[in-house]
C-alpha cells in the first residue's frame, strides 16, 4: 500500500468523513488506479468507500456481504448500531425526506438555494454543492408538525442531539441543516420510491421543495428503518464511529 492510500484510509477511519474537495479525496474520485487500490484494501477488511455526487463528503461503510456477520450475530437482526429507538429512526427518515429530497431536486435542476426558481439558464450551471443547494428546516416547524408523533419536545430534542452527534444533521439557531452523513448513509433509491410512490403515497403528496406533514405509521416505520442501510457506529469517540 502506498503512503497516500494509507493516509487516506487512516484519515477516513479517524475522522469518519472527509470533504470531496480534499486533495486525496479528489484523487480517489478521479484516478482509476488509485481508486482500485483503495477499493481492494478496503474490501479486504469488509469495507467500502461511500460517495455520491450530491453529497459534499465521503465516508466508509461495511460491504453488504459482511453485514449479516456483524449485524446478524444476535438472535434479532440489528437494523442499526446507534441504539436509536423507533422514534429516532422515524425522525431520521423525516429529516431526510424534508431536507435531502428538495435539495436533490434543486441540484438536478442546477439551482442554488437562493436562485430564482424561474432561471431559464439554470440547467447550464454546474451541479451545485450540497451546502449551496441545501436549505434545511425550521426546528419550530418540525416540532409543530411532528412533535406529537415523535415523542414531543423532550424526546425529539434528545434524538436531534444524537443525530447531530452522529453527523446526520447540524443545528444553527432555529434551523436544522444537512450534516455530512445525511445524504451518504440513506439509501435514496429505495427510500425515495417508498416514500413518494409507495407506502406513503397518499400522505406524502408534495410540490417540489415544499415541506409537508407525514403521518407516521408504526408498521411502516419498522419497514423503513430496515431500508436505512450503511449506518455508522455510534461510539463515544470519533475514531470508533465506523460506518457499515
Amino acid at each position: 500500500m502506498n503512503d497516500d492510500s494509507q493516509i487516506l484510509i487512516a484519515r477516513l477511519l479517524t475522522h469518519q468523513t472527509l470533504r470531496r474537495d480534499d486533495k486525496l479525496v479528489k484523487r480517489v474520485l478521479s484516478d482509476e488506479l488509485f481508486r482500485a487500490e483503495i477499493d481492494a484494501r478496503l474490501l479486504a477488511c469488509g469495507l467500502k468507500l461511500l460517495d455520491n455526487v450530491y453529497a459534499d463528503h465521503v465516508t466508509l461503510a461495511l460491504t453488504r456481504t459482511i453485514e449479516p456477520k456483524i449485524f446478524g450475530a444476535r438472535d434479532v437482526w440489528q437494523n442499526n448500531n446507534f441504539g436509536l429507538a423507533r422514534d429516532g429512526v422515524a425522525l431520521l427518515v423525516v429529516l431526510w425526506a424534508q431536507i435531502i429530497l428538495p435539495k436533490r431536486e434543486r441540484q438536478e435542476t442546477h439551482q442554488h438555494a437562493d436562485d430564482d426558481q424561474n432561471d431559464m439558464f439554470g440547467t447550464e450551471k454546474p451541479l451545485p454543492r450540497a451546502e449551496d443547494a441545501s436549505i434545511g428546516i425550521s426546528y419550530k416547524a418540525l416540532l409543530s408538525d411532528f412533535g406529537d408523533k415523535l415523542g414531543k419536545k423532550t424526546r425529539m430534542d434528545m434524538n436531534l442531539g444524537t443525530l447531530a452527534k452522529l453527523g446526520f444533521i447540524e443545528r444553527r439557531g432555529d434551523f436544522i441543516l444537512e450534516g455530512p452523513l445525511l445524504d451518504l448513509m440513506m439509501d435514496t433509491d429505495v427510500l425515495k420510491e417508498r416514500i413518494i410512490n409507495g407506502a406513503l403515497a397518499d400522505v406524502f403528496k408534495r410540490a417540489p421543495a415544499r415541506l409537508v406533514a407525514v403521518d407516521l405509521d408504526a408498521d411502516l416505520l419498522a419497514d423503513l428503518s430496515a431500508d436505512i442501510g450503511d449506518l455508522p457506529d455510534a461510539g463515544d469517540e470519533p475514531a470508533s464511529d465506523l460506518p457499515h
